[in-house]
């Protein structure tokens, strides 16, 4: 057998016709600039390739837009813990089922925590609806005249205008001249 050149095609026996670019030192070709390049090589391995797409290069983290906006914290937290409530429960219920079609002595205390659960599961669920709901009232989600939210957002307002009602309220600056005699600055926006 003999050696295979660089180059070559072993199965034809004649020398390719691909052609290469040269890539000037220190500077690199992406995949996309020598697809565009005049130089693309084999038409063959093009044919061959076109159904493959082209590689794109994204970053680690995404940002995609999602349809809902995110659940606040403190409703999460009491999703998660409801959620996990809740598939303890349901483990449970499985194991004092098979329990009691085993005839097993596992059954009645495994039926009894599944009671147990069932009810720690509903006050969880219903934790999630109370928790969304007072995070609605006092964050301003619920726009009406009494809600909490509404009040909040009054005495921010007050607290905000009277700041600034008392850094207008100052007396001018005393600059000091060269000389150091004070002088009075004139006013902002004069």
């Amino acid at each position: 057998m003999h050696p295979v050149k660089p180059g070559s095609n072993p199965i034809a026996g004649h020398q390719s016709s691909r052609r290469t670019t040269r890539i000037p030192q220190g500077s690199s070709m992406d995949t996309e600039q020598r697809l565009s390049s005049p130089d693309r090589g084999d038409p063959v391995e093009q044919a061959l390739d076109r159904d493959i797409p082209a590689r794109r290069r994204h970053s680690l983290w995404a940002e995609e837009p999602v349809g809902t906006p995110r659940m606040p914290d403190p409703v999460r937290n009491a999703a998660v813990r409801a959620v996990l409530i809740v598939s303890v429960t349901m483990i449970q219920a499985v194991i004092a089922i098979l329990g009691a079609a085993g005839q097993s002595w596992v059954a009645a205390p495994a039926m009894l925590f599944t009671i147990v659960s069932t009810v720690v599961a509903t006050w969880s669920v219903l934790d999630v609806w109370v928790t969304r709901q007072v995070w609605n009232q006092r964050n301003g989600v619920v726009s009406s005249p009494s809600s909490a939210a509404r009040a909040l957002r009054r005495e921010k307002r007050r607290e905000h205008r009277a700041a600034r009602a008392a850094t207008r309220a100052r007396p001018p600056r005393q600059a000091t001249t060269p000389a150091g005699s004070p002088t009075t600055a004139a006013p902002r926006g004069v």
